[in-house]
């Protein structure tokens, strides 16, 4: 385990609208914010046409190939993530999501692209005074956090 220490700063309630990208208009905002680390909070409907990263294809190989999950319709959904920032200090944000249609669910990370369905709500919290980043692994080839 590794980890870090930071301090609650400002919290932010957004509404996202329909058609936004999510990570998109979330580190945008972030941007515009100056905000470098954030815990989220999000619920709304993710429209169809949304693309999930649902694992990957081999749960142990070497080389990591990620599994797509495209959704047919629209879906609810409730997740979380953090936004730190990466390398260059562009805060990027992390975040899953569970989605349920009627009695399916289907659990990812929001990476390639959700678009919202009407609105999403969004509570982030601000972290201060901390140093952790995203740092690129060379041998995963994702970007983790270093705390």
């Amino acid at each position: 385990m590794k980890f870090s220490q930071a301090k609650c700063g400002r919290t932010f309630v957004i509404r996202l609208e329909d058609g936004d990208v999510v990570h998109e208009e979330i580190e945008k905002f972030a941007r515009d914010q100056s905000i470098k680390a954030a815990s989220l909070i999000i619920l709304g409907g993710a429209d169809q046409g949304s693309m999930l990263i649902v694992g990957p294809e081999e749960g142990r190989a070497k080389a990591i190939r990620p599994m797509a999950q495209i959704l047919d319709d629209v879906h609810e959904i409730s997740g979380t993530g953090t936004i730190f920032p990466d390398e260059e200090g562009n805060p990027t944000l992390h975040m899953h999501i569970a989605c349920g249609r009627k009695s399916s669910t289907v659990t990812g990370c929001i990476r390639k692209g959700v678009k919202v369905w009407h609105i999403m709500e969004v509570v982030l919290f601000e972290l201060l005074d901390t140093t952790a980043m995203r740092v690129t692994d060379d041998t995963l080839g994702f970007k983790l956090l270093k705390p």
